[in-house]
């Protein structure tokens, strides 16, 4: 609280609360990335709206840089502040507004965690479908920056589809009011799909407006164990025309390695090199059916060797564990990340040349695959071995994703399919976007942040 710049943020937002001891410092001022060294001026935390316009008001005054903070969860370094920067975190910003129940819209504040929201919605006999491992952690604000999209992209889309209306405090301290909620309207630019993925760079996102919907039926959950990368395609196909899938994710052996080492059931007696996990409507006898007959044709085919399906909620839950515990089971060994994506007609030719440029790329390195194979959606995990140093392996994985980028470009692909570009993955922007298309978000960012003060540095210099 030396800092004279914090005396005047207190006299400027009265009542604001703010942390500056170095471990609230170091907590705050990092994500999932652990790459760089946090060091904020200070982590403020608004407790209203109000607040919040006060706060941005005063960094732009001031020449303030501000971080905006939701749960943290990113694997991009979009949530780092590692240069001075004040924190904005929205966690006490985390309440129920409004629930309406004739337009199936509740509006929250942005720092409500995500499992929160299921939680409310549920209540209402509704559900907000976007879901995700991090459910618990993640906030809606911090979604909505990135646009997630999670393990149900396949039928319910990105949380994109799901923002009926947004607030959003600009970097100068006005506040937007975008869309309220219509479903229809044309009125000029829609400026709540800008602020959706802007990674804190366009606005501070504090109220959001999200849509809800009928639960889905009754679900099942199979796990297959398959023999081939090539043969992924080739059963999603299959159970896409058989059933109504709602998810359909992958993993090698090694992620089920660490996952089981981390707790997780295997219920295979034998290992295999792939395996997918498939959630689909099972309502009835019919889908019941329908669903061996998928993994029957698959069987006959020779593109699944082994399956299991849930019995209870409780198998359903074990199954899934071994998909969404690979995040949580790999953490330790600090793994180098891409998060890519490309058409899912693309899909098996973006697989086999990424499985072959990633194993000569990294021979003495472990590997761990998993993906959305329903919406293109590859998670490459590199594991940083015991003995080398951060660093070194840094610049070791940073010249294989140069290759990656290359190939991504190839394939009309993304370098970054649900975590943003952030700090991580700035250098290889171009491999996705034109350089007239990033000039014009240049131009946006000029616009509605003149002084580069929100979350700079992030997405381009």
């Amino acid at each position: 609280m030396s800092d004279p710049r914090l005396a005047s943020l207190t006299a400027a937002v009265p009542g604001l609360h703010l942390k500056t001891a170095p471990d609230d410092l170091a907590f705050y001022g990092r994500d999932w990335t652990r790459r760089w060294t946090p060091a904020p001026l200070a982590i403020a935390l608004p407790d209203s709206v109000a607040k919040v316009k006060a706060v941005m008001a005063w960094a732009h005054a001031n020449g303030v840089a501000v971080v905006p903070s939701g749960g943290r969860t990113g694997l991009s370094g979009g949530a780092v502040a590692a240069n001075g920067e004040l924190v904005l975190s929205l966690e006490r910003m985390n309440k129920v507004i409004e629930f309406d129940r004739v337009d199936r819209l509740m509006t929250v504040q942005a720092g409500m965690a995500l499992e929160a929201l299921h939680n409310v919605a549920a209540e209402h006999g509704l559900i907000y479908p976007v879901d995700f491992a991090a459910r618990g952690s993640c906030t809606i604000g911090g979604n909505i920056a990135t646009n997630a999209g999670g393990i149900r992209v396949i039928r319910y889309g990105n949380t994109r589809e799901w923002i009926a209306g947004l607030k959003v405090v600009t970097a100068s301290g006005e506040l937007l009011e975008l869309n309220r909620g219509l479903v229809k309207n044309s009125s000029g630019y829609d400026l709540r799909q800008l602020m959706i993925a802007s990674e804190g760079t366009l606005g501070v996102i504090v109220e959001a407006t999200v849509k809800l919907t009928d639960p889905p039926p009754p679900t099942n959950v199979m796990l297959l164990a398959l023999p081939s990368f090539e043969v992924l395609m080739e059963v999603f196909a299959a159970f896409r025309e058989r059933l109504q899938l709602e998810a359909f994710e992958f993993f090698t052996d090694l992620a089920l390695k660490h996952t089981t080492a981390h707790g997780a059931l295997n219920p295979f007696a034998e290992v295999y090199p792939y395996y997918v996990v498939t959630e689909y409507a099972a309502g009835d006898e019919a889908a019941e059916a329908a669903a061996m007959a998928a993994f029957e044709h698959c069987a006959g085919q020779g593109w699944v060797l082994d399956g299991v399906i849930s019995t209870s909620v409780e198998q359903a839950q074990q199954i899934w564990r071994l998909r969404e515990g690979i995040t949580e089971a790999v953490a330790r060994y600090t793994p180098y990340k891409n998060d890519v994506a490309v058409r899912i007609s693309r899909m098996p030719a973006f697989l086999a040349r990424c499985q072959s440029l990633i194993g000569g790329a990294y021979p003495h390195f472990e590997v761990v695959w998993f993906g959305h194979i329903g919406d293109g959606n590859l998670h490459i995990n590199v594991l940083k071995p015991d003995g080398l140093g951060q660093d070194e392996f840094v610049a070791q994985c940073e010249q294989v994703t140069k290759l990656l980028a290359q190939v991504l470009a190839e394939f009309d692909g993304s370098i970054s399919a649900e975590h943003g570009i952030g700090l991580v993955k700035k250098p290889y922007l171009s491999s996705t976007r034109s350089p007239v298309e990033i000039a014009l978000m240049q131009s946006v960012k000029r616009a509605l942040d003149p002084q580069g003060l929100l979350n700079p540095g992030k997405l381009f210099d």
